[in-house]
This record gives structure tokens, sequence and C-alpha cells, in this order.
């Protein structure tokens, strides 16, 4: 059945180049994970708090690589865009900060993030939040990115407000954590913003 709507990003739009490197300011960058960085990630998901958001731990350097693994394809399948936030010198994983549940035909995609504990309270996942919405709302293309986090994780909520998303609503009992049900936060950025 025909669409009366044209689809806001054509397949192959994220697909038909390489994901990009983008700069958060001062030596930080946000770039593609590589198979290298496995243990890093390993390491960052024995952390309590990112196991406690975020609902999964590593128990090894090959599961790692087996997600970066999949977050590489994402790209090409054009469903996902997630990106390595690290010291530019020394390549240290300082956070993540990725696009999921892409849905070109709607120009939309979720906001997704998390820190090590050494990189967080400065101000930094802010502004990588602000890099990637940028890229994301400009030479991505698209036109809204949502970003979800549960009531409880209030610290992730002031990242939200503090990268100019605006706040939505809450939508009851959506997220099952190992604590039970929680309510999550729905924010948001358009284009227009």
């Amino acid at each position: 059945m025909p669409s009366l709507v044209a689809p806001a990003m054509s397949a192959g739009h994220l697909a038909e180049s390489d994901q990009p490197t983008l700069p958060v300011g001062g030596d930080v960058l946000l770039r593609p994970w590589l198979l290298t960085d496995a243990a890093a990630l390993m390491q960052a998901f024995q952390d309590p708090a990112i196991q406690r958001w975020h609902v999964r731990r590593a128990d090894s350097v090959d599961e790692a690589r087996e997600w970066i693994e999949g977050w590489q394809s994402s790209w090409q399948d054009e469903t996902g865009g997630h990106w390595k936030l690290v010291d530019a010198e020394s390549e240290t994983l300082l956070g993540r900060v990725a696009l999921k549940s892409l849905i070109l035909a709607d120009g939309k995609a979720e906001l997704a993030y998390w820190m090590v504990p050494s990189a967080r309270g400065g101000g930094l996942c802010p502004r990588a939040v602000m890099a990637l919405t940028h890229w994301a709302l400009g030479k991505g293309g698209f036109h809204r990115i949502e970003l979800e986090h549960s009531t409880a994780n209030r610290a992730s909520c002031r990242v939200a407000v503090k990268a100019g998303f605006e706040e939505e609503g809450v939508r009851r009992g959506a997220w099952l954590h190992a604590d039970g049900w929680h309510d999550v936060h729905l924010h948001a950025r358009i284009r227009q913003d």
C-alpha cells in the first residue's frame, strides 16, 4: 500500500557513509567503537551504577567484543549508532553515547548514555549528549531525538535537562529493572529546537 508521506530519511542515508568521529570539546571525542575497546568496555560494565540503569553486565572480553560487533553492524543496518567517548590523546574510555531504535521513515531515534565513574560530575556527559544531538539533528538528518530514563535516575535527568531536552511526560511502569518496574521520564529535542 503506497504511503501518502515521503520518508523523513531515505534508506541508505546513514549506511552510505562511515560513522563520523565527533568533537566534544577540549581533548574529548566521540568515535565509533573498535574491537580493541572490548577490555575497557567489560571493565566499565563492572560498575554497579552502569549495571543498575542499563540492566546488563559483561562477564568476558569476548562478550564485550560481541556487543561491539553488534554496535558496528547497526550502523550499516541503520538501526543504531554507538560512540565511545574518549580522551583524544590517551584513548581512555570516558563513556558511551548512542542512538538506538532508529526509525528513518519518521526521522526519529532514541539517545542513550553512560559514563565511567571517574568521568562523572564534571559536565562532560551533557556536552557529549549535545555534540551527538547537534550532529544527529543537523548532518545526521534526524527530525526528533528522544531520551528516556528511569524517574529514579536523577543524574540522568540532570544530563537531559542540561543538554536541552524538553520534558514531555512520564510513561508508567515502562521498564523492568532488577529491583522491579520503573516509571520512565521522556525528554525530546526536535530539529527546530
